[in-house]
């Protein structure tokens, strides 16, 4: 009872809320790329409910990393090619590793999609995914997201209630954010791109921390973190440019729009002449 009122419980409450909602927004990107291969009936019902699910498993991965946490960070695969790669993989380091590799193979697929020039409803259905497949996508995803999260949030506090709603409010707040980021998204398709450069960038973050964890070589050369300093310099520059080339390009309208009015108006004056 006495931790319940505890300032400090209190205040690393809002600290795990704070990094979780902030590194939430990545999850969210993904959430509705995956479920925007569904049939658009489902995907609010895809999004609500791999969450829901994920939020349950984020408790229970709460759970056993609080009772195991030696686990995770004790090497089961050694790799000792001298000269090519080396290193020591544990438990959380080929967690992190998979799930890199694979977001970046999801933002780079779908920055092919993009571009490409085929039959959209063709690709669209090839591209087509059941909702049981959907949703255990954006499941085992979360929990890659939330990994490292989780882990933050054990630096935080040892108290088991503060880290469980920590996870379950901002798990509930990106319940409700979900159907308004991916409308947001579909109204906006512009910023499909920054998104999708977002994640290939998470990606790339991931899958070098899961080879600095591994304490991995590759041909002599330490694979060595990305700061999150630098992940979120990188990412306020993406943002910036963005907005900065949507501005630019509505004056360059604006203008071309006048100088067409010009044109007109003399082609006007000189049909009346």
């Amino acid at each position: 009872m006495e931790s319940l009122f505890a300032i400090e419980n209190w205040f690393a409450l809002m600290m795990i809320i704070m990094l979780q909602a902030v590194l939430g927004f990545d999850n969210l990107l993904y959430i509705s790329i995956e479920a925007n291969k569904v049939e658009p009936s489902k995907r609010s019902m895809v999004r609500k409910v791999g969450l829901a699910i994920a939020i349950g498993l984020r408790l229970a991965l709460l759970f056993v990393l609080v009772k195991a946490i030696a686990l995770f960070q004790a090497p089961f695969f050694t790799m000792n090619w001298v000269g090519i790669i080396e290193g020591e993989v544990n438990f959380h380091a080929l967690i992190v590793l998979v799930g890199g590799v694979f977001i970046l193979y999801t933002a780079i697929q779908e920055i092919f999609h993009m571009i490409s020039i085929t039959d959209h409803e063709e690709e669209a259905k090839k591209s087509r995914r059941t909702v049981g497949m959907a949703i255990f996508w954006i499941v085992a995803m979360n929990l890659v997201f939330s990994f490292d999260t989780i882990l933050a949030t054990l630096a935080l506090t040892d108290v088991f209630w503060v880290m469980a709603v920590g996870v379950i409010t901002t798990g509930i707040g990106m319940i409700l954010l979900a159907d308004r980021v991916a409308e947001f998204l579909e109204q906006n398709r512009m910023y499909q791109v920054l998104g999708l450069f977002v994640l290939m960038l998470v990606g790339i973050l991931l899958v070098s921390e899961g080879g600095h964890l591994s304490h991995l070589k590759l041909f002599g050369y330490e694979i060595l973190p990305m700061a999150k300093s630098t992940f979120y310099f990188v990412l306020f520059v993406m943002v910036a440019v963005d907005l900065v080339q949507g501005r630019y390009k509505k004056k360059l309208m604006k203008e071309r729009a006048h100088i067409e009015k010009l044109a007109n108006a003399a082609k006007e004056a000189n049909l009346k002449v």
